[in-house]
């Protein structure tokens, strides 16, 4: 280890994010490797490494024979001002190597504010931070995850985007940069072939054109790119990698546990939520795999805690078996099987049973709206009598804790629905008097309400974000009815929100207030001690970009929208049927109840649902 970083270490807090080392990490030999990769979280390591995802493409490119991937973290602030005080540029965990001498420079970015943490990372790397000033093969730069399937903000950045699921799709691009390596490709020849990968999306073979209103005239494809780039997907969950040898940290971390992915997308449909839409179809594994991957994980771990995850993980339809397949074994060694979010509409005695086999943790709900026309609008499909059936068996089997979550500012949200959230709460606390099993220790409502923020490939991509003004105004509104004294209400920041919301729907243009932003001290914006929206405005005035252009405008059925090139399977037909039921509150029955014509059965030869 290089003596400076020694003594930089003894100074920051958290040393062990920086110093690798972890049980399961992979080492491997540089001379017997041809390809470097360096996988780059635009977030602390705590982050970083709770991410499922991550650890999954972190295995299966490790498998590859000649490849060597390795992990980066964005450093905390007094890390970042050591490493640069002392002139020592981003390293990987792994080998302790500068970045700036891999391969490929991959980002996996699940989350707008974290773009700003992107350029600092080149930056750190000594990386010029636009893809026309890199002019060489090596390093590319490429980025994948969620955030993704509207890559426009950080096209001038990076020289491709992976749209969808990676098992698959990342392994075929680290290939062709193989073969490019080694034939000496020029970096415009392999961006011309990259782009005809089913799933690569390379933004400098795509011009756009806007009308005198700000407005997209058109995205126009060029040097044989495809007019539109079609996410990858995995078809068979039970062939797919799971990392069972999984690295330990050395230090906390905020997901310190066995996660096991039960399947992949989501039969609901609710029409706020990106994810819901851009994983479908749903696939699922299947019971006997995934007790197979829990057991061998927590053997080779030793975690305490396993976590049985998905976008709706109580939609599996052999849950209560699996808990009973994995329950001996959990209990034997002392492991709490948990589960995340629950859905108020299947919470049943049986599942409790079983989760009442380890500590009783706070149970969550999200029922999202606070009274059922809005629920209906959003299509959350759950009702009033759900929550409270649901509440009365947590009450009776002895839980005393339980969130609730739920969103201020939903497209057609009155006043009314906002001090509906109030009344249910009140009704929670009721419940629980009624049927508490176990008065002793008193009752916790932890509730918590979230911003809505509009996002791309959902029924609401052309909604407006409502003003910080009337968002506060609902804030204050709901606090003053959240009377009961068993209550705890916290609420989003609304600085963050706003900006989230002009990133998610953003163009191209926004690379130039991305840069500026940073130039300005944005690095870590995810982290409400390091966001500053004044700095951002002073980014926007000085580039001439109105952000409530992006935040707060409605967009028509006819306007050309910056993620147009991107397919996700689900058509903008279908959404927009779904935006016109929302105005008028009509739900659509879950994907297992009644196909509904999305389109992503196209993936599956027609069939989506597994189980």
């Amino acid at each position: 280890m290089d003596k400076r970083l020694e003594r930089i270490l003894l100074q920051v807090q958290k040393p062990a994010r920086y110093v690798g080392g972890e049980y399961n990490e992979v080492k491997k030999d540089r001379r017997a490797v041809d390809l470097r990769f360096a996988f780059c979280f635009p977030d602390t390591y705590e982050i970083g490494m709770s991410n499922l995802g991550f650890r999954i493409l972190y295995g299966v490119l490790n498998e590859m024979p000649g490849v060597w991937c390795e992990r980066v973290f964005a450093p905390w602030t007094d890390m970042e001002a050591a490493l640069r005080e002392n002139g020592i540029p981003l390293y990987a965990l792994e080998s302790g190597d500068p970045v700036a001498e891999f391969d490929i420079v991959a980002f996996s970015v699940g989350y707008e504010m974290a773009y700003t943490a992107m350029l600092n990372m080149l930056d750190l790397a000594g990386l010029p931070l636009r893809s026309a000033e890199r002019t060489a093969l090596t390093p590319l730069v490429i980025a994948g995850g969620t955030a993704m399937y509207n890559a426009e903000p950080v096209a001038d950045f990076i020289d491709l985007a992976l749209i969808g699921e990676g098992e698959d799709l990342l392994p075929e691009v680290v290939e062709l940069y193989r073969r490019a390596k080694k034939e000496s490709w020029d970096k415009s020849r392999f961006l011309r072939a990259a782009a005809q990968i089913q799933g690569v999306y390379v933004p400098a073979l795509y011009d756009v054109s806007y009308h005198g209103d700000g407005t997209i005239a058109a995205i126009t494809a060029r040097d044989g790119a495809p007019e539109t780039v079609v996410k990858r997907v995995v078809h068979d969950m039970d062939r797919s990698y799971y990392p069972v040898k999984t690295i330990v940290p050395s230090t906390e971390i905020v997901h310190d546990r066995v996660t096991l992915e039960v399947f992949r997308g989501c039969i609901r449909g609710c029409r706020f939520c990106q994810a819901g839409y851009v994983y479908r179809p749903v696939r699922s594994r299947s019971r006997d795999r995934l007790a197979e991957y829990g057991k061998a994980a927590i053997q080779d771990s030793g975690y305490q805690e396993m976590t049985l995850s998905s976008l709706s993980t109580s939609d599996y339809p052999d849950l209560v078996e699996l808990c009973d397949d994995l329950a001996a074994f959990c209990e034997q060694r002392h492991v709490n099987l948990s589960l995340p979010s629950l859905r108020a509409d299947n919470f049943s005695m049986e599942l409790m049973q079983r989760l009442q086999r380890g500590r009783k943790a706070g149970l969550t709900f999200a029922p999202e709206a606070g009274t059922q026309r809005l629920r209906d609008a959003i299509n959350k499909n759950v009702t009033e009598e759900d929550l409270t059936e649901s509440l009365k068996t947590a009450f009776s089997g002895g839980w005393n804790a339980v969130k609730l979550y739920f969103m201020l500012g939903l497209p057609t949200e009155t006043d009314e629905d906002v001090l509906g959230i109030a009344e249910t709460v009140n009704h929670a606390v009721h419940t629980w008097r009624e049927y508490a099993g176990n008065k002793n220790r008193g009752l916790r409502v932890t509730v918590s309400t979230s911003w809505f923020v509009p996002k791309p490939f959902t029924a609401f991509q052309w909604e407006p974000q409502i003003s910080r003004t009337e968002y506060d105004r609902r804030v204050k509104l709901l606090r003053e009815a959240l009377t009961a004294k068993a209550v705890t209400y916290n609420w989003h920041d609304g600085d963050v929100s706003f900006l989230e919301a002009v990133l998610a729907r953003g163009d191209r243009r926004l690379g130039k207030v991305l840069e500026s932003a940073f130039r300005k001290g944005a690095h870590l914006d995810a982290w409400s001690d390091c966001f500053d929206l004044d700095r951002w405005m002073e980014a926007f005035a000085g580039c001439g970009l109105d952000p409530a252009f992006y935040a707060c405008r409605e967009r028509t059925r006819e306007e050309i929208l910056p993620w147009s090139m991107i397919s996700c399977y689900v058509s903008d037909d279908y959404l927009w049927r779904q935006r016109e039921l929302a105005h008028q509150s009509v739900v659509t029955p879950d994907c297992r109840t009644r196909c509904s014509g999305c389109g992503a059965n196209v993936v599956e030869g027609g069939e989506c649902c597994h189980g």
